[in-house]
């Protein structure tokens, strides 16, 4: 016979044992995600990188390309300057820390963004000027836990989730779909720290190189501006590559 007192000490040693259970899983799903975030890292992350790439604006009426020559060191430094079209060849960024100047040619000025100025579009892009900036490794400014697994396009990925473990960054919360085989992103939402969806990304042309999966296409959608969002289409990468100490200099926005 179950009385109500045999009864009541089952459910407390399930209860107990479902406690235990839930312990031990949880820290090492909590490991292996950040170990999966750890190798997109290794994937998307170098010392040094010299790009040559396309942006695409798709908008509500047009469709502009943007070519830019891209130099990185870490994350603290960057400078970029702009080759196409015409109205936009000679424009130069250059990132020291978390510091960003401008220089235009068509006024012979460079300013300094600061603030909510950084959250500005770049070139009427669906990027902001904080997007450009952030170049630190994930695992570095979030916490991440698998909260799922999905097919996308054939390819079994891993989704998840990610907080902010640091105050200054863009988006409080990710969800990405990390590919199992190959620890890329396939796709990506962003939020704020309200729980809003900012925007959305794809990442697509995934190829090895230099021994390292990367993507040579991204879209971004900010979801909260009209258009089809905006492609970063890579021509050409170097990984590791030297970079002379004059190109991070203010200097350099005028030559």
């Amino acid at each position: 016979m179950i009385t109500t007192r045999n009864y009541t000490g089952k459910m407390k040693i399930n209860i107990l044992l479902f406690s235990f259970l839930f312990m031990w899983i949880m820290p090492g799903q909590a490991q292996d995600a950040q170990t999966i975030l750890d190798k997109v890292d290794k994937n998307m992350v170098s010392k040094t990188e010299i790009t040559e790439s396309e942006m695409v604006i798709r908008g509500k009426r047009n469709v502009q390309t943007i070519g830019s020559k891209s130099y990185t060191e870490g994350n603290k430094k960057s400078f970029t300057e702009y080759l196409y079209p015409e109205r936009e060849r000679g424009t130069k960024m250059l990132k020291l820390e978390d510091r960003l100047w401008i220089y235009s040619p068509s006024t012979d000025r460079t300013i300094q963004l600061s603030g909510h100025m950084l959250r500005q579009s770049v070139m009427g892009s669906d990027l902001s000027y904080e997007d450009m900036m952030e170049d630190r490794k994930l695992k570095d400014i979030y916490d991440a836990i698998i909260v799922g697994e999905e097919t996308i396009d054939e390819r079994k990925t891993w989704i998840l989730e990610l907080t902010a473990s640091v105050e200054d960054v863009s988006y409080y919360k990710r969800k990405i779909w990390v590919d199992q085989e190959r620890f890329i992103p396939l796709k990506e939402e962003l939020f704020a720290k309200s729980g809003q969806l900012l925007k959305k990304t794809t990442l697509s042309d995934i190829s090895q190189i230099d021994g390292r999966w990367y993507p040579k296409k991204i879209n971004f959608k900010d979801v909260l501006k009209s258009g089809n969002g905006t492609d970063f289409i890579i021509k050409k990468i170097q990984f590791n590559p030297t970079i002379p100490a004059y190109i991070f200099t203010k200097a350099s926005l005028k030559k």
